[in-house]
Formats: C-alpha cells, structure tokens, sequence
C-alpha cells in the first residue's frame, strides 16, 4: 500500500469537464487535462484489500492494486507493466468503460471508490508519452496462420496475443478502415480516432497483417480462408440491431442509432455521402428510442448536430437514484446515471412505449405517438410486466427518430452460414469454454459469441480465445489465462 491513510485523506477527484456550451461545437474528448500529480494522489485512496474486489469486478482481472501503488511511488514504468500484462488495450478502456471495477471497489462501500478509470487511462498516457509502448516483434515465428474476421477490440486484442507468441495474424475488416466498433460506432468526443490509429501502429510493426473493404463471404471467399490459414477466428460483433416493428416503421426519417452514428464518424473521417443518404439532426426534433449508451450517444451527436429539441425515451421505468437494494455492493449498481451528453441538453422519459411513427402523407416522419407505462409487480420468479396507462396517449413532433434497443445477433447470411457453425437459442455463434466452434478450427469471441455487452470483455474475451487457439496450435501455451467463473457478472453476463 502506497499510503495506508490516503483513503482517509483524499477525496474522489476526476478531470474537469469542458463547459457543455463549448464542447458541442466540437467532436473533441470531453475531459481538461489531469496532473500526474492528481493520478498519484487518486492512487493512494487505494487500501490494498486483503480481498481486492476490484480484481472479480474487472472482466479482465487488472491488477489494481498493484498498478495503484507503482503510481503513487511514480513508477510509471511499473505501473504500466502491470497493467498491460492483463489489458492490452487501456487507453480504450480508461476512456469508455463503464468502469465495473469501481463499483466493486470496497472503498464504494461508505465512500466514493477510487478512480481506477482514470488511473489506468492516466498510465497508458504516461506509457505512449514515456516510450514504454513500442513495437516488439516475436523473435521466433510458429509457421501457424491464424484469420481474425472483425477487427473490433475482441479481434484487435486477439491478434495482439497471437502474434505476441509468434503467430501470423492476419485480420480482416470489411470496413474501409480498421477498428470496427471503436471506429464507427463510439462518437470521437468519447473516443478520438488517433488513439485507435495509435495502437494499430504498434501491431502493424510487430507484424499484424490488416486486409480492410475485406468481407469475408463475400469478397473473399470462406473456403479460401479456411484453406490458407490454420485457424480462424470469428470477432464480428453483434450486428443485427433489434427493430421496432410499429405502424410507420418505413417512413422517411426513421434510423437504427448504429446508421447515425456511423456516418457521423465517417463524417469526421473525412467521408463523403451522397446528400439523399445523408442523416442529420440539424433543426429537427429527435427522438432517441432506448435508454442505454447508444442512446446517450444519439443525443450527444444531435446536441453537436444542433437539433431543435431532443427527447429519450425509455420503455424501463426510472431507475433509483442510489444504489438499488436488489444490487447491493459488490454488483454492478442499478441506480439512475446521467451521461455528459444529457448534460448538454436533452429531454429523458422513462417507462414510455412508442406506439406509431406518423407522416406527413408524402412517406416523411412527421411525429411520433407514445404512451406511459405502468410497471406491475410480479410475483417471485416472474418478470415484471408491464401495461399501458389509460388517457396517457399523446404525440409529440419528431422529424428524426433513432432506434437504439440493443443487437440480437450477429449476421448470418454469407460467412457464417457458409461456414456451417452451430448457433445458440439467441442467435449467437455457439462455443465451448475453449471458444472453439462446431468447426474444428474455427474460433469465436467477443460480441458474436456473447451477445452485445461492453468493450472491456470483447478485450478479455479476444484474449482468452486467443489462449484456446495458441493451445489448438501448439498443445501448448505462455498466454496466461483468465479464471473467468468468480467475476461480477450481474448486470453484463
């Protein structure tokens, strides 16, 4: 332990955030800069638990501790050993996690937990700045050819392990350009794409092949694939969005969030589209349907859009406003969670249903119809139910509406039915606990395995599959692995 009264000295304290008024005017991150100073004083509210919930918290099992210490003693170069030897990705994850460790911190129990987020955001910094972060390619190669379809965070982290032991790794993306959801589907004040094009600078000097505008079963054949490489892995994510199939469905003006926000992205890019195809908020009233990230994303780049007015809604009633009591420490909290894009404006409802998309006669949105729900009690082991509230129909206007209700599964037309691979009762690429598929050599992780969850366990997910082939390949591995069966999985199993 760093300093065993830090906790009882120190206050939470993170990164100021820019003014909300200033920061729509930009797709720039949200947060001022934070002092090394500060980090190190944020580490040293860490207690070094005799049990440190923080570890089962994690889905990676970072190290937390450890690295809090090195950075309370400025040993930089330390702490960055130590977190990259379980999270090859944290200048990711410091910057869009939702942070599942700090609510397993045992601190949170009475106090605000540590700021472990920032902390490992603050070292992978450090690393890049310091030059602790450079290439090194294997000194011996396997002669093992291994395809990675999808170049996500599961595909990026799995090639990064691959290679690491001395595999050919060859990734192939069917975008233009590599990264997959941290490229196209986090908007860049949350995530700037230099930090993506960062990394992938590294792999690509320690010797990571990457073939973009390159879709398997499609422009390239899944019978070449599964000849020229001794195992392949499949990291394409949940693609599939869940559609709401109401009256008005096909009017002019209705989007799944993934379609808005992935050409925002490229917007920024430097990408072109043609005017007809185009999706702007600008001096429209939105509607965001879903409550979640995605959803907070939508509002967030229609705040930068300048729309007229925003409105989320949610068809869950209102979350509490502390700590829920079915979610007692060290669960993921259920409790009411406002993001930085509400706080530049935007109107939430809760337990709201959407009824019908309304036009103008000419195929265009015009408004949107809704209703409050009432949430009904169940009775022990039943979900809870819902039913619409009498005389609370009302329209409101709405000239853009975005879909943002989650996946339900990967794509399964082309590769993966080319490929004969079983699925699950969900729709997902069914595996072992070895991540290996029907197909012998054929491997799966990340969102297409699991279902949609968060980028932290896409990175510990593309590690563990990448554990399982080197394992396939050789009978053997260096990879460490990660016991996966005691992590808080309450809310994003």
């Amino acid at each position: 332990m760093g300093k065993p009264t830090g906790f009882m000295e120190y206050g939470r304290e993170l990164p100021k955030k820019r003014d909300p008024k200033l920061r729509v005017n930009d797709y720039n991150e949200l947060y001022e800069p934070f002092g090394e100073d500060k980090v190190q004083t944020q580490a040293a509210r860490c207690m070094d638990c005799g049990v440190p919930f923080c570890h089962s918290g994690c889905p990676l099992g970072n190290i937390i501790p450890d690295f809090n210490d090195a950075v309370y003693e400025q040993n930089w170069e330390l702490a960055a050993e130590i977190l990259f030897s379980t999270n090859n990705f944290p200048e990711f994850t410091g910057r869009i996690c939702p942070a599942p460790c700090e609510a397993a911190c045992v601190l949170g129990i009475n106090k605000p937990p540590v700021t472990i987020e920032e902390i490992e955001k603050s070292i992978a910094e450090v690393a890049f700045e310091k030059g602790y972060v450079r290439a090194k390619e294997p000194a011996v190669r396997t002669g093992k050819k291994v395809a990675v379809i999808g170049s996500g965070p599961a595909g990026l982290a799995a090639a990064a392990q691959l290679n690491k032991v001395g595999h050919s790794v060859t990734v192939f993306e069917r975008a233009d350009k590599v990264g997959g959801l941290l490229r196209y589907g986090i908007p860049d004040f949350k995530l700037e794409k230099w930090v993506v094009d960062r990394r992938l600078r590294v792999m690509e000097d320690e010797g990571v092949v990457f073939k973009t505008n390159a879709n398997v079963g499609d422009n390239i054949k899944v019978a070449d694939v599964m000849r020229s490489f001794d195992a392949v892995l499949l990291t394409g994510g949940s693609t599939v969005p869940r559609d709401l199939n109401i009256p008005g469905r096909n009017l002019k003006g209705v989007y799944f969030a993934m379609d808005f926000l992935t050409q925002q992205n490229g917007r920024i890019s430097g990408k072109a589209f043609a005017p007809q195809e185009e999706i702007w908020a600008t001096d429209k009233n939105v509607v965001v349907i879903g409550g979640g990230d995605t959803g907070s994303d939508c509002v967030g780049t229609s705040n930068r859009h300048r729309a007229k007015s925003i409105t989320q809604i949610e068809v869950l009633a209102k979350p509490p406003q502390e700590r829920d009591a079915s979610t007692p420490w060290p669960n993921w909290p259920m409790q009411l969670r406002t993001s930085t894009s509400h706080e530049e404006g935007c109107d939430r409802n809760w337990a709201v249903t959407t009824k019908e998309f309304m036009g103008d006669g000419n195929g265009n949105l015009t408004s949107v119809k809704i209703a409050q729900m009432d949430w009904v009690t169940a009775a022990p082991g039943e979900k809870p139910k819902f039913q619409e509230v009498p005389g609370s129909e009302r329209v409101i206007p709405c000239e853009l509406a975005l879909l943002a209700i989650g996946f339900v599964h990967p794509q399964h037309n082309g590769m993966i039915q080319e490929l004969g691979v079983e699925l699950d009762e969900r729709g997902n690429v069914k595996s072992g606990d070895n991540f290996q598929t029907t197909v012998p050599k054929v491997f799966a992780a990340g969102d297409m395995r699991r279902g949609q969850s968060l980028v932290v366990w896409a990175i510990s997910e593309g590690r563990e599959a990448a554990r399982n082939i080197d394992i396939y390949l050789t009978g053997t591995t260096k990879l460490e692995a990660r016991d996966i069966s005691m992590l808080n999985t309450a809310m994003f199993a």
